[in-house]
């Protein structure tokens, strides 16, 4: 898909020296860190699940062992 953005002037010269240095295009370095923010999203949102989970473990009377499968869970 084509869109058009609007960028500050100093980060589109870093952004071309940048990608004249890897032998790429600005149009791969702005795909690369599109996805590489979108995978950062993705990571934070386990990380904050372990947490979670690693919180409750701690809480008398909540186990790994103790917990509710998919199936147990849709059944209540």
């Amino acid at each position: 898909m084509k869109t058009t953005i609007e960028l500050p002037d100093s980060l589109v010269k870093k952004a071309k020296v940048l990608a004249a240095e890897r032998r790429t295009t600005l149009r791969t370095l702005v795909v690369q860190g599109l996805e590489h923010v979108i995978a950062e999203k993705h990571v934070a949102a386990k990380d904050r699940a372990k947490k979670l989970f690693a919180a409750m473990d701690k809480v008398p009377g909540i186990t790994a062992g103790k917990r509710l499968t998919r199936t147990e869970a849709n059944a209540r």
